[in-house]
């Protein structure tokens, strides 16, 4: 019962005005009195939350004394609550966005392991065109499902997988150094981008910090995390067909290059 109050606060009652609705549901016609014992609305209250229902059509007053009331049958109310908040929001489509034309997206810090792929999931099952992963193998288990069925309703999947991604849909670039990465970074990350519009990076592993991640649809942002994956996609596969002419130039796994760009000391953290 309590539940129900609340959902009909949730459609703009108030206390009284749900807990006088509800009773009228139940027993009807029923006068201010009967209402107010059924209830519990104080008399007084009780007389002025059914006019204003009244007023708004809610409840119908008989023309008898004492006078008694009746509710509208409750399909009728929700299909009055459905067409007013529809027509609300097909206005506020229409108009809210013409109040500014220099709307930034936030970026926001979302916080532990299931957070973190609750948001994943929900970007996965919103795209429409692509999908840019980069992610470990024994964290890929939790989005290959949601994975599969964007896949399936024709989203493109590419996927950079550190320690044995394995999946029989999309283009998967295998990773080789997921063991150097993982220990110097203390943890796993996850970048995921979607449609240029959506996108997600940070840990979610196990730390000794509670796993952090930002999220985001500032495509600015988004572009950087799917230009990060496409980056590694990149060399992968300049590698993959390259790797022994690459090695002797740069050394193994271009140490040379690495130690270039990042220092003698450099940490995986910076790649």
């Amino acid at each position: 019962m309590e539940d129900i109050l609340n959902h009909l606060k949730a459609l703009g009652f108030n206390s009284y005005e749900s807990k006088v609705y509800l009773a009228l549901v139940k027993q009807h016609p029923a006068t201010g009195y009967e209402v107010s014992k059924k209830s519990g609305v104080p008399q007084a209250r009780a007389y002025d939350t059914l006019k204003v229902l009244e007023d708004r059509n809610i409840v119908v007053a008989s023309g008898t004394k004492p006078v008694s009331y009746s509710p509208i049958a409750p399909q009728e109310l929700l299909k009055r609550c459905e067409r007013s908040f529809n027509t609300s929001v097909d206005f506020l489509k229409e108009n809210l966005s013409n109040l500014s034309d220099d709307v930034v997206e936030p970026i926001f810090n979302i916080r532990g392991t299931k957070t973190i792929f609750r948001h994943a999931i929900e970007i996965i099952e919103h795209a429409k065109k692509e999908i840019f992963v980069e992610i470990w193998g024994e964290d890929f288990e939790t989005l290959k499902c949601p994975l599969k069925k964007a896949y399936d309703r024709g989203v493109d999947i590419k996927i950079v997988g550190y320690k044995g991604v394995n999946a029989d849909f999309g283009l998967i670039y295998q990773h080789g150094l997921g063991d150097s990465i993982e220990k110097s970074l203390g943890g796993r990350w996850l970048v995921i981008a979607a449609d240029h519009s959506e996108g997600l990076a940070g840990t979610v592993s196990e730390v000794e910090k509670t796993p952090q991640a930002v999220w985001t649809k500032n495509p600015g942002i988004v572009l950087i995390m799917k230009e990060v994956i496409v980056h590694d996609m990149f060399l992968l596969d300049v590698e993959s067909k390259l790797g022994e002419s690459l090695n002797k130039v740069y050394g193994k796994d271009l140490i040379n290059l690495r130690e270039k760009i990042l220092g003698k000391d450099f940490s995986f953290s910076a790649h």
